[in-house]
């Protein structure tokens, strides 16, 4: 009989406790939402886990938290956990299905600190939320951290949209750079971050 893997696991780190101890439930404000992703975000490649990357889903009307997420690549060993699919895992997990748009669910939204990379752009389309709110888009995260985001189409956003998931953009940009650029001093520092590229394309 053929030994096989039969489960991985993909966890949020211990620290989100600490960040999540003083922010209350519900959130409804857009920018204090996206503040809360942004100081995750920072805090997450600070503590080793991953990428400076987090997310949450919140219902949109009143701003309820229904989760988290933060890139937990590096801590898990998993090159599919990346922020918006824990934070929609997490989301489906207390939710209770698959489908966050769901008869007789609240509308939801998730909020990232940048546009999705290429695969976080397939679950996010398919998770059942009904919007997306973005720190920004363009060249900027892939020519600060030198991740590569993957071929996305420029129509990313309209894709979206003509699935019923409105775009919202350029929330709090300059705070998402502010962090993309503390992790690239980083990285150039020889501070022994790990920037996960699969070999950058190379054999």
């Amino acid at each position: 009989m053929i030994d096989v893997a039969k489960r991985y696991q993909v966890a949020l780190p211990a620290w989100i406790d600490d960040e999540l101890a003083g922010v209350p439930a519900a959130v409804p404000d857009r920018d204090d939402r996206m503040r809360l992703v942004h100081r995750l975000a920072d805090r997450n490649w600070r503590e080793g886990n991953g990428g400076p990357f987090a997310a949450l889903v919140a219902e949109r009307a009143g701003g309820r938290i229904v989760s988290v997420g933060v890139n937990v690549v590096l801590a898990s060993g998993i090159s599919s956990a990346h922020a918006e699919v824990v934070a929609l895992g997490l989301a489906q997990t207390a939710t209770g299905g698959w489908d966050l748009g769901g008869d007789g669910l609240p509308a939801h939204e998730l909020v990232v600190n940048w546009r999705p990379c290429i695969q976080c752009y397939g679950a996010t389309l398919w998770s059942g939320v009904r919007g997306l709110v973005v720190a920004g888009e363009g060249p900027e995260l892939e020519e600060i951290t030198t991740f590569d985001e993957g071929p996305l189409g420029a129509d990313w956003a309209e894709q979206f949209e003509a699935r019923g998931i409105e775009v919202v953009q350029d929330v709090l940009r300059g705070e998402a750079l502010t962090v993309f650029r503390a992790y690239r001093e980083a990285v150039d520092s020889a501070d022994g971050i790990v920037v996960y590229n699969a070999r950058g394309g190379a054999e």
